[in-house]
């Protein structure tokens, strides 16, 4: 398999819904929650590619657009963006979808970093 059919085959997309244990005072997603569940996509993309034990060892900047509302629903999609010899970059995309009307708009957007490590947690190469 080529390496741009890995990338291809680890897209990962994830629905939530926002629920209201998973939001503030304003009754919009935590910031917190929000980069969690990034951070958990982008591991389980980073996982799906090199099929190797990964470790987050840095985000780039996440801005959030606005307000996440309670009762809508997000997407996340993770992609494989930049590979090295024992790191991979994954982007992920948070988009809100309106619970009933079909109405989607992006959100938010951040980068992961992933090193691949052994069970020794020694970095290891990516692809062998």
């Amino acid at each position: 398999m080529t390496t741009e059919e890995k990338i291809k085959q680890s897209e990962t997309r994830i629905f939530k819904a926002v629920f209201p244990n998973t939001t503030n005072h304003n009754d919009t997603l935590f910031g917190g929650t929000a980069i969690q569940l990034m951070d958990e996509v982008a591991f389980i993309t980073a996982t799906r590619f090199c099929r190797k034990r990964v470790v987050t060892v840095s985000s780039e900047r996440i801005d959030f657009k606005k307000p996440i509302p309670s009762g809508t629903i997000v997407e996340l999609i993770g992609k494989v963006i930049h590979i090295g010899n024992t790191s991979l970059k994954v982007s992920v995309e948070m988009i809100i979808k309106q619970m009933y009307p079909d109405h989607r708009e992006q959100d938010i957007h951040g980068e992961f970093t992933f090193v691949a490590v052994d069970k020794d947690k020694k970095p290891i190469s990516i692809i062998l």
